[in-house]
């Protein structure tokens, strides 16, 4: 894929994915990264105690090829959230972004992330003193208000008050936050999306860098929104549909169309001295590879060379057995998704041999769209 692209035109934040729990970590980042060069990829939120009280080689590790990548904090302290950002800078993250957006239980007990919303003199302060402490860019995620805020004026004001500490990125989630009553998976789409705030923000503050997140789906809708904004974010699309990634840099920065077809995107995840890299050398937990959604392929198969390939894999400890039948599964069109919490190899292979008999394709090459439980992954890291 040609990378010619004159990136002076372009905002460094012009297409992003988003900071995910549990899915946007160093082996998803990279996975991304095989799909485009020009997006812009952020990290998982680590908390500022995290960092400073744990530990911070794991919290902190990413691979060379994942930039441009930014590291989002979680904290409400300056003096703390300075220290956790200068460790993000030495650690080579080419931004540092403060959360102000979470709504889930653990932030607002930690009083955090949307949190943060009412009290814009605070946060201008925490973003004072990581610009004080790094050369970076110290950005903001936020939403447009919390629980019942309808006012324009609330986000404003907002933004208005923590540009005054330096930062000049303000990444919006276009809707509000509800800290009561809604689980954060229903604060990613129930509240209502409010896109004409974000564009309004740009209008009045022509200076900053605004860029809009929440409910995008499409490169086309992208493009929409940045006849308004300066950069957009994706979200769940990102790891629900990550092969729109593949057309990213054609559509949204002008390169070269991408001649990589999903088999060879499967095959790069195969076993290699860069793969042993990546994952290191001790298997000891379950990592995103079970969660990246890997992109389907058209075509399908029996059940029968499934289930040969789901018990292949149920009996194996290798790293290289567990990505070739991957690969070989993707190549099948099964898309992968983690296992229950807990459950046993050997059940989990039973239940995705079961329901990909049930609801195999039975003429190709039509796509197999359901999505099969595979065995938890167990692979190499740190």
């Amino acid at each position: 894929m040609s990378n010619t692209v004159n990136e002076s035109i372009y905002s460094p934040w012009r297409f992003n994915t988003a900071p995910c729990m549990d899915w946007s970590d160093r082996h998803c980042r990279y996975f991304w990264r095989l799909m485009t060069r020009h997006t812009r990829v952020y990290t998982e939120m680590v908390t500022t105690g995290a960092l400073i009280h744990g530990d911070r080689e794991r919290h902190l590790r990413f691979n060379d090829e994942e930039h441009p990548v930014a590291l989002q904090l979680g904290g409400s302290s300056p003096e703390d959230l300075a220290v956790a950002a200068k460790m993000g800078e030495d650690a080579g993250y080419d931004e540092v972004n403060l959360n102000c957006g979470c709504p889930s239980d653990r932030v607002q007990n930690g009083t955090f992330g949307a949190c943060l919303m009412r009290q814009p003199q605070q946060v201008r302060e925490c973003v004072a003193a990581m610009n004080d402490a790094v050369s970076v860019p110290v950005t903001v995620k936020h939403r447009l208000g919390v629980d019942d805020d309808n006012s324009y004026d609330i986000i404003r004001d907002f933004v208005g008050t923590v540009a005054q500490g330096g930062s000049q990125v303000f990444i919006v989630h276009s809707r509000n936050a509800w800290l009561q009553g809604l689980s954060p998976k229903e604060n990613r789409e129930v509240p209502p999306l409010k896109y004409e705030w974000v564009y309004q923000l740009k209008r009045d503050f022509p200076d900053l860098t605004v860029v809009i997140n929440g409910g995008i789906t499409s490169l086309e809708a992208c493009a929409e929104h940045l006849n308004h904004v300066d950069g957009v974010m994706l979200g769940r699309e990102a790891y629900q549909n990550p092969w729109l990634l593949s057309q990213v840099d054609h559509q949204l920065f002008g390169a070269d169309a991408s001649s990589m077809t999903r088999a060879e995107l499967a095959n790069a995840l195969l076993p290699s001295r860069k793969a042993a890299a990546l994952l290191g050398p001790k298997i000891h937990r379950s990592c995103s590879l079970k969660k990246s959604t890997i992109p389907s392929t058209n075509g399908c198969s029996g059940p029968t060379t499934v289930r040969a390939i789901c018990s292949f894999v149920a009996k194996s400890t290798s790293l290289a057995n567990w990505l070739g039948a991957i690969s070989i599964l993707v190549n099948f069109g099964v898309r992968l998704v983690p296992a229950l919490p807990g459950a046993q190899k050997t059940s989990a292979t039973a239940g995705l041999c079961a329901n990909f008999q049930a609801r195999a394709c039975s003429r190709p090459p039509l796509p197999i769209t359901n999505t099969f439980a595979l065995p938890m992954l167990t692979v190499f890291t740190n």
